[in-house]
């Protein structure tokens, strides 16, 4: 008698299943941006990124190109902004739990991390106002909207009040929106930039809005401070991948950004649905956020079970593979942490996922007695 095994689900990367990939629309954009500019997107070009699409992400924002830098993704220019604003040993405040990548990206510049606590709708702007005194922070890293990894929308009076320590403390406050325009459910709230332009540098990118393989992100921030990432990436890769930010430019302007996030959110609203659904009936003793977007559900286990051990048990006993919690947190306890990614599962998977986490957690908790 042979035993059935059962196929492994990852519950790891925010990745985009492979059928929110525009690749026939890509395809095309391809050939017309070839076609229209071939000879500026195969030759070198400035490391502030394709000048069309740097002015029409310019005027969606409301600013002037010489405010935009497009780059190889965001991490990659939030790397380039840290690297150009800040010093080794410098400290850089973060939520916490936090985008793991921000969190090597700093730490690799040599920078002190340190986290600020997240309630149920965003940072504490005490536990704010405590690291501003005590380590004097230059920088504050936030994900505001449907946060990497818990799902966690700052509030409009959270955002208020952290804007303000902002400017008593004269930091930089750098607001990564790479979810934003994944909204399933609810109104948008205001972003940063609007509350503190003069202290605000936001970044984006369109791997969760197009297609991660393009690798174009951007950056919006004050001319000068696009000069110093700008001369940054020119010395890091000469020049940025054109032919990616000319597709780019070219599914923007012919309107199917705004047909593919229609597509993107009636795809994923119904798996973050089941991803609730499951947790409610599978893990009723945890405690989590409910989002309205984004690619994310933060759990927080019951008590007395640790999220390691778990991954552990979930790994070798059900074919459950679960990220690294502590990679979220800078400091403090990442124990009973786990990040739900939902968007690459369909919903029976998403069913099956929760229930193998559950059985673990129970395994876990029972191993520990």
């Amino acid at each position: 008698m042979t035993t059935e095994v059962q196929p492994v689900i990852k519950l790891t990367r925010g990745v985009p299943p492979a059928e929110a990939l525009p690749c026939a629309l890509v395809k095309d954009c391809c050939a017309r941006a070839l076609a229209q500019h071939g000879e500026v997107l195969l030759q070198y070009h400035p490391a502030t990124g394709f000048t069309p699409l740097r002015e029409l992400l310019a005027e969606e924002a409301g600013v002037s190109a010489d405010s935009l830098l497009v780059g190889n993704g965001s991490i990659q220019l939030l790397f380039f902004l840290a690297q150009g604003m800040l010093s080794p040993g410098d400290v850089v405040a973060v939520e916490r739990p936090t985008y793991d990548r921000a969190v090597t990206a700093f730490r690799t510049l040599g920078l002190e991390v340190v986290g600020v606590a997240m309630e149920n709708d965003g940072p504490d702007p005490a536990a704010l106002e405590d690291v501003v005194r005590r380590h004097s922070p230059r920088l504050l890293y936030t994900v505001p909207d449907f946060q990497n990894p818990t799902g966690i929308t700052t509030s409009l009076p959270k955002r208020e009040a952290i804007a303000d320590i902002v400017r008593r403390a004269d930091m930089v406050l750098v607001e990564d929106i790479p979810y934003r325009r994944l909204r399933y459910a609810g109104e948008d709230v205001p972003p940063y930039r609007e509350l503190l332009p003069r202290q605000v540098v936001q970044l984006s990118s369109f791997s969760k809005l197009l297609a991660p393989g393009l690798r174009v992100g951007w950056a919006l921030a004050w001319p000068e401070v696009v000069r110093d990432m700008a001369k940054l990436a020119e010395d890091a890769y000469i020049t940025p991948g054109m032919l990616a930010q000319g597709v780019v430019y070219e599914f923007v302007r012919r309107g199917h950004l705004a047909d593919n996030l229609h597509t993107l959110r009636n795809l994923y609203k119904p798996r973050l649905e089941a991803m609730l659904k499951a947790l409610d009936e599978h893990l009723p003793r945890g405690r989590w956020i409910s989002p309205q977007g984004g690619f994310f559900v933060g759990l927080t286990l019951p008590c007395g079970a640790d999220a390691a051990r778990v991954a552990e048990v979930g790994r070798k006993q059900h074919g459950l593979v679960l990220s690294d919690s502590s990679g979220f947190f800078p400091d403090g306890d990442p124990s009973r942490f786990v990040r739900l990614p939902f968007c690459a599962l369909d919903e029976e998977e998403i069913e099956v996922a929760v229930a193998r986490l559950a059985r673990a957690v129970d395994e876990a908790m029972e191993d520990g007695r």
